[in-house]
């Protein structure tokens, strides 16, 4: 298998200093370029980038996944167990609110993932997950 390459992502934001400080000191993404209306960062090898919108707007819609109701659209990485769980902690030490807690989920079945659910300052919805082992990503059975 190929190694894999990193994904490019722009997003709408509305505050691009709110944006700075979430991704650089919360996430703990480092800074690449940046523009008067425009941010790089490095997302766990990927690269984001936040543009400035004053008028954007997160939400969207939910569908229900194991028993929650999931954000879409959202995005984010698939992290090792011991740094999901530091993001973690750095979520809830920045007093960040959940929209779906830390937890298993499918818990004893293809796919168990460690997952949770929060947003950006702008209201943009992220998940990032974990797996005990990373060839449950794609499992069906």
């Amino acid at each position: 298998m190929a190694a894999i390459r990193p994904f490019h992502l722009a997003f709408p934001v509305h505050d691009l200093d709110a944006a700075r400080h979430f991704y650089g000191e919360v996430l703990g993404c480092a800074e690449g370029r940046s523009a008067d209306r425009w941010i790089d960062f490095d997302l766990f090898g990927h690269q984001i980038v936040a543009h400035l919108d004053p008028e954007a707007k997160g939400g969207g819609t939910s569908n229900p996944v194991d028993g929650h109701d999931v954000p879409v659209p959202h995005f984010g990485v698939v992290l090792t167990m011991a740094d999901w769980e530091a993001l973690a902690d750095r979520v809830r030490d920045a007093g960040i609110a959940f929209g779906i807690e830390p937890h298993i989920r499918f818990a004893g079945q293809p796919g168990e993932q460690a997952t949770m659910f929060f947003r950006d300052p702008s209201g943009n919805a992220l998940e990032f997950k974990a797996f005990a082992d990373d060839a449950m990503l794609f499992a069906t059975q």
